[in-house]
């Protein structure tokens, strides 16, 4: 059994061809990390089935992630002491025509923040990703007031999570300031 089926053993995504889906695409994206989707397929055909998995109205972001944080919680019980590191981070799409983009932080650049919280053992051993949040900022108004919620509660959100509650031992949550993936600086 290769990784992704023992992450993903417990996937349901209503269809089990879906479910065979994501295994082989977390395979392929696990052996090439940084590589685009048509990198990390073997072929044009498993290019085409990834993209149609990933616009199937049945896969969405939750489903997708709640057999790696099972398999993560277990991985967890495994410690006396699990480090979760939390940050916020820019997805740029700048340039990208992509419904539902807001400001980032040049007012100019459109795309998603993300705000994870990365689980590791004090032995640096990879344990997991929980509370993987998210959104799109709100445009300025006239006034120059952002409205929507207040985005620095996610990292109270983050230590609040059930999944965090069950663990028996000691957690220690580590936040890292907000930073840009975009290396241009506004002009």
């Amino acid at each position: 059994m290769g990784w992704g089926e023992e992450e993903f053993k417990t996937i349901e995504l209503g269809d089990e061809r879906l479910n065979r889906r994501a295994v082989l695409l977390a395979e392929r994206l696990g052996q090439k990390p940084s590589a685009s989707i048509p990198g990390a397929c073997q072929s044009w055909a498993e290019t085409a089935a990834a993209y149609r998995f990933l616009r199937n109205e049945e896969v969405s972001w939750d489903k997708v992630l709640a057999p790696h944080l099972q398999a993560s919680q277990a991985r967890m019980a495994q410690h006396q002491v699990v480090l979760c590191l939390q940050d916020t981070t820019e997805l740029d799409y700048h340039g990208q025509d992509i419904a539902g983009l807001g400001p980032l932080n040049y007012e100019a650049q459109r795309g998603l923040y993300l705000h994870p919280t990365y689980v590791v053992s004090p032995e640096r051993e990879p344990l997991g990703v929980f509370n993987a949040w998210t959104w799109a900022r709100e445009f300025k108004a006239a006034d120059g007031k952002r409205g929507g919620p207040c985005e620095s509660t996610r990292w109270i959100d983050g230590m609040d999570s059930p999944c965090f509650l069950r663990h028996i031992g000691a957690l220690v949550f580590i936040g890292v300031e907000i930073r840009s993936l975009n290396k241009r600086s506004p002009t």
